[in-house]
């Protein structure tokens, strides 16, 4: 089964959480994946990270053309609140 995004919201912090199409709702913290992986770093600056939409479809959270975050990732990495 795929799970896919509803809706996401933009936490202070560099925190996400994500609400997937069965109600479930995850907490997901970028700065681990941040602080490793260089494709991230435009997510620290002009405000970008708050910019953070779900894309057609709900497979994933989207900032622009070059960075994205899937939703498996989420549901397998975030914390269920």
């Amino acid at each position: 089964m795929f799970h896919k995004i509803q809706k996401v919201e933009v936490k202070d912090d560099y925190v996400l959480i994500a609400i997937f199409n069965d109600g479930t709702k995850k907490k997901y913290d970028m700065k681990p994946l941040m602080n490793k992986n260089d494709i991230f770093d435009d997510l620290k600056y002009n405000n970008l990270f708050k910019m953070a939409y779900v894309d057609q479809g709900g497979y994933g959270i989207v900032w622009n053309d070059d960075i994205d975050l899937s939703s498996e990732d989420i549901w397998e990495n975030g914390v269920e609140i």
